[in-house]
């Protein structure tokens, strides 16, 4: 047996397209010696190498290699890597640490112990859940580093915190993660601004930040914190916040924030924005009473700073006809969504105004106004070629009528909500029943129009259609192909006998809140066996005298549909929701 020769360094295979094989740092030295023969690999006891030492690799030649190697780098935006949830992540077990190295076996960074190339390992490392992506960095050496440069490459990262969780908590996550350009945290503890400044400084090229509160939580972040870090963040693009009820008042100033989204305001002082290129905006006020926040001024300042705007959605209890002759007079060349939800003031007025000055409009969302049937008629008239989504839900003063007027004259349509449109009287004003029927006996002709309305519907393009909560529709007949969305949650006085759906690419009908037999009626409409059930083999008689069976459905061309090769395919089974 030779004498005992020195461990050479395994030789790196090259792998030029992985990223994983470029990536690994110089190894350091080795604490013990390998069980392995270092040239071919088999197990030194009463082994004999006829390998000579000149076909090993020196190890000068390869540590030069490692040294000279570089973490791969970070891909451009469109192709971004898979994002790391945390939602199903314990606090009480964190991550490995970096002080339990010199507990852990020390392995080859490029071969494992089933000799699997990095390459292939960093392929099917990537591919676990976090959770399992953390278990696995505990195996060994080699699995170790190749997770710490999976964490380095992550650019998404969607994180639950706990209640019990610390700020600590927060930035030891960050900190494995400095590559990261969007960010999604889940808050079940309270933020403030200790949270947005360890957001600032572990991610310093932050192009996302999305914040979202749970209802044991509370944002305590003020007007002030939240503009220095806007300011500071010159590279976000994107921000959205839940909770900001402490904001009390806000100056945005940002070059390069192009999506806003803040929910749950109140009793805001002063809303300045200061952002030329921000193209959606989405303001979602509290349903209380006494928010006095000044509308009108702060719609005046966003035409005036944000002038590239296409986005606008505004949720406020304050919404009127003032505020949006205060949005037509900004002049926004490029708005193509409108959304003023809860506006009761808002008028077929303000309809008339909308129109005139942006006719462009993709969407509108006029939910909670108080439109008629006319302002759905001036809607119709100037935006039959571009609206393809409407949305008039909690709308009083629409009819069935004007349902169908905008269903036969906006040709693009393919997304309609008219919930709670067509209600009951008692549903809209709840009274006692005594001045139900004296407010009745005085205007016979008033709401009693609303009870018992049919509604009847053609339409080539329509996808999604949202009924839910109309108690006064008792008839609804449906000739839609497209459609593959219907909500009728709440309509409990639809007649079974007088429903038709002629809906052959319907996948899903919500029914809650309905009659039995509705339901049933819905799922023989829409089942395709029972619609073969139906046919029960009629036959017919011919001219020579003869009878004919009269085939089912689902052995006609009907059931199922060819392609462009000639292969069958199946149409999916619609499912009826009822819970």
């Amino acid at each position: 047996m030779e004498g005992r020769q020195p461990h050479p360094a395994t030789t790196v295979p090259s792998t030029p397209a992985s990223p994983a094989s470029d990536a690994f740092p110089h190894k350091r030295g080795k604490k013990r010696g390998n069980y392995n023969c270092g040239r071919c690999g088999v197990p030194k006891k009463g082994h004999q190498c006829n390998i000579s030492a000149a076909a090993a690799t020196p190890a000068d030649s390869t540590s030069s290699a490692t040294a000279s190697a570089v973490p791969p780098p970070r891909q451009p935006y469109p192709n971004l890597r898979r994002a790391l949830s945390f939602d199903d992540m314990d606090v009480l077990d964190p991550p490995e640490s970096e002080h339990d190295e010199e507990n852990v076996p020390e392995w080859d960074p490029v071969l494992n112990s089933g000799m699997l190339p990095a390459s292939c390992m960093w392929e099917v490392l990537r591919r676990l859940p976090p959770p399992a992506l953390l278990s696995a960095a505990k195996v060994c050496k080699g699995w170790r580093d190749t997770t710490r440069r999976l964490w380095r490459a992550a650019e998404e990262l969607r994180l639950r915190i706990p209640v019990k969780a610390q700020v600590g908590f927060v930035g030891s996550m960050l900190q494995k993660c400095p590559g990261l350009v969007r960010l999604s945290l889940i808050m079940e503890s309270d933020v403030d601004a200790t949270t947005l400044a360890c957001i600032a400084f572990s991610c310093p090229n932050l192009e996302s930040l999305e914040i979202f509160t749970s209802s044991s939580s509370i944002n305590r972040i003020n007007g002030d914190e939240l503009g220095r870090f806007v300011a500071d963040k010159r590279c976000l693009t994107t921000l959205k916040v839940e909770g900001c009820s402490n904001l009390g008042g806000f100056f945005l100033c940002s070059s390069s924030l192009s999506t806003l989204w803040l929910s749950d305001l109140h009793s805001l002082s002063k809303m300045v924005f200061n952002c030329p290129n921000l193209k959606e905006i989405s303001l979602d006020f509290s349903r209380q009473e006494n928010d006095n926040t000044d509308l009108i001024t702060m719609v005046d300042g966003l035409g005036r700073s944000c002038p590239r705007l296409q986005n606008i959605h505004i949720a406020s209890l304050r919404l009127s006809h003032a505020v949006v002759l205060a949005l037509t007079a900004a002049n926004l060349r490029g708005l193509r969504m409108l959304s003023l939800v809860l506006g009761s003031e808002i008028t077929d007025a303000s309809v008339a105004s909308i129109a005139s000055s942006y006719s462009n409009l993709e969407l509108l969302d006029l939910s909670g106004s108080s439109i008629s049937d006319s302002g759905i008629g001036m809607i119709c008239n100037v935006f039959p070629e571009t609206l393809s989504r409407l949305l008039l839900a909690l709308c009083p003063n629409i009819t069935s009528s004007g349902i169908q007027f905008a269903a036969a004259q906006l040709h693009l349509l393919e997304l309609m909500d008219c919930g709670m449109t067509i209600c009951e009287p008692n549903c809209q004003s709840p009274t006692s029943e005594e001045s139900d029927d004296r407010e009745l006996q005085k205007t016979p002709n008033s709401k009693l129009h609303l009870i018992y309305q049919k509604l009847i519907i053609k339409h080539s393009r329509l996808k999604r259609l949202s009924l839910w909560g109309c108690s006064g529709l008792d008839a609804l007949y449906l000739n839609c192909p497209e459609l593959n969305d219907l909500n009728l949650n709440s309509c409990s006085n639809l007649h079974p006998e007088r429903l038709l759906l002629q809906c052959p690419n319907l996948d899903t009908v919500h029914a809650f809140g309905c009659q039995d037999m509705l339901v049933q009626t819905i799922q023989n409409q829409v089942s395709s066996e029972s619609a073969a059930m139906e046919n029960h083999f009629a036959p017919k008689r011919l001219a020579d005298g003869s009878k004919r069976v009269q085939a089912p459905h689902f052995f006609s061309q009907q059931a199922t549909d060819y392609g462009k090769k000639g292969r069958r395919v199946f149409k999916r089974r619609c499912t009826v929701i009822v819970d």
